[in-house]
This record gives structure tokens, sequence and C-alpha cells, in this order.
């Protein structure tokens, strides 16, 4: 009998790591021998076709976020990734958020199954504007440090995912100051591709959390009629951090992250009706239901600080229901237009959200308040825009959009004192933000001009109307902020040039203002932050947000070798941030306020890279450096993202198709939030459980996959991946003050079926 402690359940961790490390090489035996088994009997082939089979080439994918028509990203003037279906299927992320980590200039906010956001070039929450093929998501109720949540989308309808790394509020508007993220799904097959008809059946198990998500997806056309339908589920519980140290954090066993799981639910339908080759209609519908979803924790207990307070944040249920239609045409020819897209939506998004906080004031004492909220917020917008083709070579692209949010709400507060004397709680139903309305109006212009063989010029302007109107609200008595109207115009200009010194190397350089107007929670709310840490007074004073954006950069590629690097400057002027009311307290907690503060400045370098030095072999690699600071206020450190990051990664795929194997690996340099030497900023910051240092992290991944068999349409395939296969203990750096850490080594394996 073994009588040592944690012995054999570390010998049962390392087992069972052994097991899935013994099954990702088994997948790449069978890979191999299939590989094998698959091939023809050796051929002499004609020397041209076998050069061509051979030959290494990167492929040159579109993107139409930057310039809102298709364009090679190499010849676009414009800092923007691009991931497919193929990325999807093989790392098989929990959100689009989670697929991003590894590119340049990229974070994530947020932890759990379905609470991640992205996070670009130190801008996060409603920074960020997140698109579903080029519509707003963003809606004006939420809290500006998170954003809407990515996972209202389906990854199963998404086909390609495009991130835009810095401001395109000329095109988009509000919220777009710090980057972009459009998640472009798929359509119903199109009219040249005739009759047919076809689906996907997948299946992914992860093993922390032991989650389950099955899905499947049908497509099809009869004659003038198309439709591509989806329908999802997944089921995941809390996972368990690894043991380890992250800073002064040390866990000395694997602990519960609290919160992390959740029950959600995708569907969706899209129909079209093409009346020729170049006018189509269509109407699509989804629906998006998740319960028992959180912010994430580790209990203090864990963390072995008893005393602390703790504080829990969850999200019960959400519903999200969307009906889209449009009308998209092409080749007209008219004198105004050459292309002509016009696209509406009506969204209704309802969430319960659960702020629990507990003060203890010692063994068996404490004060318990917890807020419940319910919010139903009901969006219609509406996007019109051409395109037209001038002088043969230069693309004007023009058009008008309008959102519009009706926000309705109720709020419950009850404050409790556990083990003292008794009596009834204190039960407060006064709502945290009035009923009130946000209207978003934006007209446009940009013009992609072809000055040269070699020299192409964007210039883009936008106009730009935000309306909010607070309105009667039950239970709440407050004229601060009711019945309010304010609204704010705002003019915004992008210009972008890209010079191509060779025909494989391009100079970028980007200048633009962007905007961010501020929401209702910024404007109206008045009551406890969300974090539980303070309590946050109303400031219907607030201004938007504006920035001066400037990029430098190179594109360099050949068949087999991409290269870019650019150097970005962002600095926001009367950036809102939630500052403290000098002695100012409300119950136990101190008084915050969101305000206008000038000036943040946000500056970087990004370098990216791309090898095929034999057909099959990729080899990839990129470097991010972020510096981000208050540039009046020095010791008002923003340091909740990386400062150095670095990432490898090394890609095999059968020249055949039938198998693949992969390898990433993700270094985060350590982030001081106060410098050693400065004492002044160390006196007035608080510091997190993990110190005055973000510690740094490495975080390595193993991937394989392997096409089993074919049977005439139908086949069949196979995708394991060992994450974190390290077990390191880490937290992603916006996660870390609020101590949320990522999950300990997980092994994934999804089943899909094609026909």
């Amino acid at each position: 009998m073994n009588t040592q402690p944690g012995v054999s359940s570390s010998v049962s961790r390392s087992g069972a790591f052994f097991v899935r490390l013994g099954f990702l090489a088994g997948l790449l035996l069978v890979a191999f021998q299939t590989d094998l088994i698959g091939q023809d009997a050796p051929q002499e082939p004609d020397s041209v076709a076998a050069a061509d089979t051979l030959r290494p080439v990167i492929l040159k994918p579109l993107a139409v976020t930057a310039t809102r028509e298709p364009k090679d990203i190499f010849a676009t003037a414009a800092p923007i990734s691009v991931l497919d279906t193929v990325a999807f299927r093989e790392q098989m992320p929990n959100t689009a958020a989670d697929i991003l980590k590894n590119l340049p200039g990229i974070d994530i906010n947020g932890v759990g199954t379905n609470q991640t956001r992205p996070t670009i070039r130190g801008q996060r929450g409603q920074r960020i504007l997140l698109l579903e093929d080029g519509l707003r998501l963003n809606n004006a109720r939420r809290q500006s440090d998170f954003g809407e949540l990515p996972a209202i989308v389906d990854m199963n309808t998404v086909e390609q995912l495009e991130v835009v790394r810095g401001p395109a509020s000329v095109l988009y508007g509000t919220d777009a100051i710090g980057g972009v993220l459009n998640l472009r799904t798929g359509g119903a097959p199109p009219l040249a591709a005739g009759n047919q008809w076809g689906g996907r059946i997948s299946f992914i198990y992860r093993d922390e959390g032991e989650q389950v998500r099955p899905n499947v997806g049908l497509f099809g056309r009869a004659g003038k009629f198309g439709f591509d339908g989806s329908a999802s589920y997944r089921n995941a519980k809390d996972f368990f951090a690894p043991t380890g140290t992250f800073g002064d954090i040390t866990l000395d066993n694997d602990v519960r992250v609290i919160d992390t799981g959740v029950e959600d639910q995708n569907y969706s339908l899209l129909t079209d009706y093409s009346f020729n080759w170049n006018h189509r209609v269509w109407v699509k519908g989804e629906y998006y239901k998740a319960q028992d979803a959180g912010f994430g924790y580790v209990s203090n207990e864990d963390l072995g600080d008893p005393g602390a307070v703790t504080i829990a944040i969850t999200y019960p249920d959400q519903k999200v229901g969307k009906l889209s239609a449009g009308y998209q045409a092409q080749e007209l020819g008219w004198a105004i237009a050459d292309r002509l897209d016009i696209s509406t939506f009506y969204m209704d998004n309802e969430r319960d959200f659960v702020l629990d906080v507990f003060i203890p004031f010692g063994p068996g004492s404490g004060l318990g308040v917890l807020n419940e909220n319910f919010t139903d917020l009901e969006t219609l917008g509406v996007r019109a825009e051409a395109s037209k083709l001038l002088g043969g070579k230069h693309v004007l692209t023009y058009g008008l959009d309008y959102y519009f949010d009706d926000s309705k709400n109720s709020d419950r507060s009850t404050t409790e004192f556990v083990g003292g004397p008794p009596g009834p709680p204190d039960v407060n139903e006064t709502p945290t933000v009035p009923f009130a309305t946000y209207g978003r109006f934006g007209a446009f212009a940009q013009g992609d001009l072809s000055l040269h063989d070699r020299v192409s010029l964007i210039l883009g302007a936008r106009f730009q109307d935000v309306r909010s109107s607070t309105k009667d609200t039950p239970g709440l008595d407050n004229p601060e902020v009711e019945n309010i109207d304010s609204s704010e115009q705002t003019v915004v200009g992008a210009a972008n040039l890209l010079v191509g010194i060779t025909p494989w190397l391009n100079l970028v350089g980007t200048v633009g203002r962007g905007f961010r107007a501020p929401n209702l929670i910024e404007l109206y709310f008045n009551g406890p932050t969300p974090e539980g840490s303070g309590f946050l007074l109303p400031n219907p004073a607030l201004e938007s947000e504006t920035s001066l954006n400037l990029d430098v950069g190179l594109k360099y590629r050949r068949s087999n070798v991409l290269f870019e690097a650019y150097y970005f400057n962002n600095t926001i002027r009367d950036g809102i941030r939630i500052e403290m009311i000098p002695d100012s307290m409300v119950g136990p907690f101190p008084v915050f306020q969101n305000v206008n503060v000038d000036k943040l400045r946000f500056q970087g370098i990004e370098l990216g890279a791309e090898w095929m030095p034999v057909a099959g072999l990729s080899l990839g690699a990129g470097f991010s450096w972020l510096d981000s600071k208050n540039v009046l206020e020095e010791n008002d450190p923003i340091a909740d993202s990386y400062k150095t990051k670095l990432t490898a990664d090394v890609t095999y795929r059968a020249p055949n198709g039938r198998w693949w194997a992969a390898y990433d690996l993700r270094w985060q340099g350590d982030n001081r939030i106060c410098a050693e030497t400065d004492e002044e900023c160390k006196s007035q910051v608080v510091a997190p459980a993990v110190g005055l240092t973000l510690p740094s992290f490495n975080v390595h991944n193993l991937r394989a996959g392997v096409k089993l068999f074919e049977f005439g349409r139908t086949s069949h395939s196979l995708a394991a991946s060992l994450e974190n296969f390290t077990n390191e203990l880490y937290a992603e750096f916006s996660n870390a003050t609020f101590f949320r850490p990522q999950p300990k080594r997980t092994f994934l394996i999804s089943w899909t079926t094609t026909f």
C-alpha cells in the first residue's frame, strides 16, 4: 500500500497524460499507414505536372472586412488576419475568440466555455466591434470592459474569421476604435453550382470539463431555391486548473475554476432565392440559448485566503433570437452602382445577470450582497451599401447604416448579515439603469484608388449621429438619469496607402481617426460594479472617445514565403475609464464613476511569418510587443494585456490530404503593473493576488488528424488535440488581476462525417 499522500493521484494523472499522448501517436501511425495504403502504384508522371504537384505554395486568402470588396490581403492596405474552416476544425475552439490567441496583436479577455472575448492591441470590450456578416452584434447595454459574446454565433456556421487590427470607424462607426472581428458565415450553394445537397455531422469531446458537443449542418439547392441550416448543442462542467505557481499564487492541488461550465445551443437556417446569376434575396433565422454560464473564479480556500471577499458573477440564462433578411445584386452597370447590398435584422437579447458578493467579518459572519438583473434588449438594424467601378480601376463604396436599441430591465438587490443578530434582509428593487433607447445613424463613403500599377490609396470618411433617450422606469425615482435626451455628432476619416516596391514587397501606411460613443451602462448605471469591488455612479455628461491611429508596415510574399511587420501608435483622447471618487463610500463600497481621461496611448510592433520549405510542411512564427499608458497620469498603469508575445508552429499535411500533424507554442513575457523602482506607483495601486508583476507563461499544444475512409460522397475523419500538454498554471493577462486561470492539460477528440 502506498502511504505517501498525493503519489497515487500523481501517478494516475501521469498515466492519463501518456494515454492521451499515446492516442495522438497512434493516430499519426494510423494516418501514416492509411497514407501508404492509399497510394497508387508508382507511375512516371509528366515532369511539369509532378513539379506543380510538389511545389510548396501558400494560399492567398481574400478578405472583405477592411475594404467591403473581396481583396487579396497582400494587396490590402491594412493590418488584417484571416482564419478559415481548416483552422476551426483542426483546433476545435469553444468560441471565435479562443482561436485568436496565436495571432499577432491579439489577447483574450474572459475565461470559461463561452465567456471569452478578444482583446486587440490592448483594446477590449466595447472598443472592439463584433460583426456577423458585416452587421454589428455590439449593443448599448453591455459592460464597457466585456462587450458582446462571440459565442452567440455558432462556430459551425462560420466559414471565415477576419480580424482588422486597428480602427475601422469609417466603414462601421462607433465601437470600431480598437479593431473589428467579423464572423463570416456560410450560405446556400450559388446558383452556378446547380442542384445539389450535402451536410456535415460532428461530435467533439473535451475531457477537461467533460464537455460534449454534437452538431449537424445541411445545405442544398433546388433550382433557384437554396438553404443552409445548422444545429449544435454543448454541455460542459467546470474545468480544473493545474497544480503550480503563477506569480504570488501557488496551488498545491488541481483546483476547480467555479462557474466556467455552460449548457448552450445554437440553431440557424438561411434560405435564399436567386432570380439569376446576379440577383438574390435571402432570409436567415438564428437562435442561441445558454444556461449557467459564468465569469469563473477560484475559491478563497483554494487560494489560501479564506478571509477574502468572495465574488461570483454568473449568467443563469441568456437567449438571443435574430431574424435577418437582405437583397444582393452585382454587375448592375448602373450609373451610380455596380453592386448593391441591403441588409436588415431584428434581434432580441434577453439575459439574467447575478452578482453575488460575500464580505467576511470573521469566522461564520459577514455581509452578503446579492444583485440580480434581467435585461431585455431589442435591436433593429439596417445597412445599405453600394459600390461603383470608376475609370476601370477605382472602386467607390458608399452607404448608410442605422442601429436602434430599446433597453428594458429589472433589478433586485438583497443585503443580509450572516452570523449576526437575526433580522430580515434588506431588499432593494430600484433599477440600476433606466429604460432607454439608443440610436446610431451613419453615412459613409470610401474610395479605393489605383494611382499606379504598384500604388493604391484608400480614402474614406463617415458622419455619425448617436442619440440616447431615457424613459420613465418602474421603481426608479432619480431625476439625474430619467427623461434625458442626448445627442452627439462625429466626423471621422482615414487614409491607407500601399506602395509596391517589387511584385513581392508592399509598403503600407495608414492614418485614421476612430471614435466610440459612451453606452447606456457608462452614462446611466447606478449600483455595485460587476466585479463587486465598488459602487458605480452615473455620468450623463460623458463624451465620446476619439482616437488617432498610425500604422507603418510591410508585406512580403513569394510563392512559399510570407512575412509582415507593423508598427502602430493609437492615441485615445477623452478615453472613458472608471476612476475612484476620493473619500466617498456607499455602504461598504468605495465609489467609482466613468470619466473622460485624456489621454491613453497604445503602441506596439507586430511580426508574422510563414515558410513552406517543401510541399506539406509549414513553419510559422509571430512576435508582438505592446506598450500602453495613461500619458497624463504615469502612475495610473494599464497593464492588463501582454507586453511581449512570441508564437511558433509547425504543421505537416500529407500531400494527398489523408493526414496532418501540428505543434504550436505561445510564450508571453511578464508585464509589470509598477516598475520595481517606482515607489509612488506601488503606493497608489492595490496589488492583485498574483502580485505587481503579471508573470510570463508558456503554452504548448499538439494536434493531429486523419481522414479514415471515403465511400462515395461520404468521408469520415478523426482529429485530436492535447492542449497545454506541459500542464502549466497560467492566466491570460486580462484575467490575472481577478485571478481566473486557464484549464489544465486537456484532451480533445472529434469525429466528423461529411456527405
